[in-house]
């Protein structure tokens, strides 16, 4: 590590990225209604406004992840920045909500690269015996800002108009780049590098296979463009799958080593990361819909509501790296997955026709979050701890993609299901936040809807606690003060990943 470049002032530096980020991936939840009333969005538009972000997000993740373990993180991760932050600038500037919509692909491709390499960044850096520490705190400012971008998002659109949403994040983005120009050492250029060809076939495939997986799974998006296309990707998914699969077993070097995915612990990770982030991230959304077009709150009052999330999440994420040194991954995460469930069966019976009182439903948030929060610091350290130095970028990014197909799953889910059964004005109204002077009767199903959406997700992040039940009790941080354990891994972490 170049001198005079502490592990934490990398993270300090990297944090303002991930803010940077994530604030965005939640923030427009509370805007969408403004956003839909000012440039004269349909539902369907709406809907690509909250989804194309993280299409592209996730088709580009395991890409990037990749490509960062042969040319460099460092180098990957500020060229991310820059291209976030110019697709922020781009959507602050959107005269349409197609020049909006393209505008948030642009933010998505960076971000891919910002988060694929974010936590990787940290592992080159710090030692074994802190890392625990380091990812938690990781995961507290990536959760909070998540959960965070509507509070920020209903301020902006309340006093800026929502334009004022993307205003506000260009400085972030910009200072995020100057900190790590300056802080993130270029000697971590040569810890992930390897002398390796990038599998530009899978690289292809991956990207393909992931898009038609995603288009697949959110039909309000596809059918908007024609009602056939939603089989035609499912197809076209299975057919990418194979193709994937074929190349992947074949080349010498490829895009994802399959030696991980048949570990049996990096598998059950990555399915409950895919049930945690499927089950729990759509609660605020759900929240900010309620309190919008059932009470007629306003963009400020509906981020307030959720500001219990945030705080769940802040406190548990923090302490959960230093649990992780006393506690193994399985309890941990099974504890945070049946906190989770918990609050999402209590937010959903607290849902009524009219607006639900802060103090009825701020405990249920608070539980959602705090269960969140206590899942994804020990599951993110058990992964990273889990394969060598090499495959660090590879296997965050097959953390990273998973969780984001869960994030993005679950907003398609909750937006597919609570209009479900709504007339066209209705379901208009819903997106505009003026649902509340239409007929009692569709009220009544928008309401009932949003409540049963809530049970499935329940049902989901209880299934994520079984298959966190299933994890090996050896999965955890070695116990080791050398500083250099985590750039060099142990022996028993590198054979981990060839035995089921």
């Amino acid at each position: 590590m170049t001198a005079g470049r502490g592990p934490w002032r990398v993270f300090a530096a990297t944090a303002v990225g991930v803010v940077a980020v994530f604030l965005k991936m939640s923030g427009l939840a509370v805007a969408l209604p403004t956003i839909t009333r000012e440039l004269g969005a349909d539902p369907g538009q709406a809907d690509w406004i909250l989804l194309g972000y993280m299409l592209v997000t996730t088709a580009l993740i395991l890409v990037f992840g990749r490509l960062a373990d042969i040319v460099g993180r460092r180098s990957l991760y500020l060229a991310g920045l820059v291209v976030f932050t110019a697709g922020t600038g781009l959507a602050a500037l959107s005269p349409s909500a197609g020049f909006l919509i393209a505008a948030r692909l642009v933010q998505g491709v960076g971000a891919a690269a910002v988060i694929t390499n974010n936590t990787a960044l940290l592992t080159d850096v710090f030692p074994a015996r802190t890392l625990g520490r380091a990812l938690g705190w990781n995961v507290t400012v990536a959760a909070t800002a998540q959960v965070a971008g509507p509070v920020v998002g209903g301020a902006a659109t309340q006093l800026l108009g929502w334009r004022g949403l993307f205003v506000v994040c260009v400085p972030i983005g910009l200072v995020a780049i100057g900190a790590s120009v300056l802080s993130v050492p270029a000697s971590v250029e040569r810890v992930g590098r390897v002398r390796e060809p990038f599998d530009v076939p899978g690289a292809l495939l991956s990207t393909a296979m992931l898009t038609a997986l995603v288009l697949t799974l959110t039909p309000g998006v596809t059918s908007t463009v024609a009602s056939w296309l939603p089989w035609a990707c499912g197809a076209a998914t299975l057919a990418l799958f194979t193709a994937f699969v074929a190349v992947q077993t074949r080349r010498s070097h490829p895009l994802v080593d399959v030696a991980l995915l048949r570990t049996r612990a990096i598998a059950l990770v990555l399915a409950a990361v895919l049930a945690n982030a499927l089950g729990s991230y759509a609660v605020v959304l759900l929240a900010s819909l309620h309190e919008q077009a059932v009470g007629g709150a306003t963009s400020l009052e509906a981020g307030v509501l959720v500001t219990p999330v945030a705080a769940g999440t802040l406190i548990t994420s923090a302490a959960a790296g230093s649990l992780f040194d006393r506690f193994t991954p399985r309890t941990l995460t099974t504890t945070g997955m049946t906190v989770t469930a918990c609050g999402l069966l209590g937010f959903s019976l607290t849902l009524s026709t009219t607006t639900v009182p802060f103090l009825a439903v701020a405990p249920f948030l608070f539980l959602v979050g705090a269960g969140t929060g206590l899942f994804m610091t020990p599951s993110t350290s058990a992964l990273m701890l889990s394969v060598p130095a090499d495959r660090r970028g590879m296997a965050n990014g097959l953390r990273s993609t998973t969780q984001n197909v869960g994030y993005l799953l679950s907003t398609a889910l909750a937006l597919a299901f609570t209009t479900t059964g709504l007339s066209g004005p209705a379901r208009q109204a819903a997106y505009d936040g003026t649902l509340n002077v239409l007929a009692a009767g569709e009220l009544d199903r928008f309401v009932a809807n949003i409540r049963a959406t809530g049970f499935v997700l329940t049902g989901i992040v209880v299934v994520g606690g079984v298959i966190c039940l299933a994890f090996p009790t050896s999965l955890r941080a070695p116990r080791t003060a050398d500083a250099g354990a985590v750039n060099s891994p142990p022996e028993s972490a590198t054979s981990r990943r060839a035995t089921p």
